[in-house]
């Protein structure tokens, strides 16, 4: 809580200016507004909107980062690839923060520390892409870069960016995250009844290989009942958001000086990342983000050098503080055991300790024969293993998971306990950007990634 009786602290003239300077940097992944005066109107007008988190809540962030950094805490961070206007109704995001709740619920059990929960919700309405057009046909359109920016349809009228919907993508964050405080806050997270929506989940004769699982956790929970833990305390979770900050148009108006400190916090989400098409350490997004207080994540890819590494430290997490840097791999099944030790070996030797983070998603894309994109269950999964794998040899923490979910029935991930094979992918293929885990795809990867923590 902050003290409103206190004189509030102004930022130096130095902060205020070294905010804007990414300006004089090449700034990748940005759309072409068609009126730069629009697009400063917008900006303007974001600016004076309400923050939508607050400096105090991304503070509590970075010191459970922190915590899973050391191996007392671990973090699930999990949502839409690409969130749509359309898609933020109260039972989609119920749905999805559901989701989140119930693989959290067995994360705890099998890791015996707590999940901190993350979502890919409030924020994510912009994404990079491979070409800045695309073409159907003999017909050539700006490439759809995600709902802030401009619409899926493919059309001119839609395609055209529109900076009026960097405003619209405020207010679509600030009704998702009160309906999530709402969830997480008034009961709707209750530990008995999370857990008793995995019981009819693992009942399923399809996954029966996670009943003997679920009876622990039934029992576990019987046993606090049974010696008078206060449930009352366990009916309300902590829920965090985040988004990769890619729109400097946004991430630069939402950032605000802290009435405490003096010091920039970006209020746009609790946790933001920079991508690994934008993480160049010379660009505007690294610089940026150097500059505000929140706690940073940064993809790397399996092309990643220990050079790499070591200079975005440098520059992202300088005075090498708890729970300040997290890195999130994405380097493929197929390469996540060759790739990822060497890193982890530089690391030891450099003093770092960030939060180290498995994305199991965006390196195992695939394209069907008939154009659907997709990835495998199974490389989800080796992915993750490989992934423990490597920081079990190498001595060091894996400390979380970084997956692109959806609480809803879709079919757009192959395998799981639900068979979903090339065929089934067309009956509710729903995602306008990448292919997501659906609900009983997400809730099978916790119970094998608690069994993996488990066993360690």
């Amino acid at each position: 809580m902050l003290d409103h009786t206190a004189p509030a602290v102004p930022a130096d003239e130095s902060v205020l200016a070294g905010l804007d300077h990414w300006r004089t940097l090449e700034a990748k992944q940005q759309p072409t507004w068609p009126s730069a005066d629009a697009a400063r109107v917008a900006s303007e007008e974001l600016a004076t909107l309400p923050p939508l988190v607050f400096a105090g809540e991304v503070d509590h962030l970075r010191d459970r980062i922190a915590a899973a950094a050391e191996g007392r805490a671990f973090l699930l961070q999990g949502g839409d690839c690409a969130e749509t206007f359309a898609g933020a109704t109260a039972d989609q995001i119920r749905n999805r923060v559901m989701t989140v709740l119930q693989m959290a619920v067995v994360l705890t059990y099998g890791a015996s520390v707590p999940v901190i929960k993350m979502g890919r919700m409030a924020g994510q309405f912009a994404k990079p892409r491979s070409s800045d057009t695309e073409t159907r046909g003999d017909v050539t359109l700006p490439a759809y870069r995600g709902d802030m920016v401009n619409g899926y349809d493919f059309t001119a009228e839609s395609r055209t960016a529109d900076p009026r919907r960097l405003v619209q993508g405020y207010h679509t964050a600030a009704s998702t995250l009160n309906l999530i405080r709402a969830f997480t806050q008034g009961g709707f997270a209750d530990l008995r009844q999370v857990h008793s929506w995995n019981r009819g989940f693992a009942a399923n004769p399809a996954n029966q290989r996670y009943e003997g699982l679920a009876r622990e956790i039934d029992r576990a929970i019987k046993f606090m009942e049974a010696a008078g833990a206060d449930f009352d305390e366990i009916k309300r979770v902590e829920f965090y958001s985040s988004h990769e900050a890619l729109l400097m148009d946004y991430e630069r108006p939402m950032t605000r000086i802290d009435s405490r400190t003096g010091t920039p916090y970006n209020t746009s989400a609790h946790f933001v990342w920079i991508g690994e098409r934008t993480r160049q350490i010379d660009g505007a997004h690294v610089d940026f983000l150097s500059r505000v207080r929140n706690p940073i994540g940064v993809k790397l890819g399996p092309s990643t050098s220990a050079d790499d590494m070591f200079r975005l430290i440098d520059k992202l997490d300088p005075a090498r503080e708890p729970g300040r840097l997290t890195f999130i791999t994405r380097m493929g099944a197929g390469r996540i055991r060759d790739a990822l030790p060497p890193l982890l070996d530089a690391i030891k030797r450099h003093g770092a300790t960030p939060l180290w983070v498995s994305d199991p998603m965006h390196g195992n894309g695939l394209t069907t024969p008939s154009g659907y994109k997709t990835r495998r269950f199974d490389d989800v999964v080796d992915e993750v293993k490989g992934f423990f794998d490597a920081h079990r040899d190498a001595g060091t923490v894996p400390g979380g998971i970084h997956v692109e979910l959806t609480g809803d029935d879709v079919t757009e991930c192959l395998g799981g306990s639900e068979h979903i094979d090339e065929a089934t992918l067309a009956t509710r293929y729903e995602s306008l950007c990448d292919p997501r885990l659906n609900h009983m795809q997400s809730l099978e990867l916790a119970f094998l990634v608690a069994e993996e923590l488990g066993a360690r």
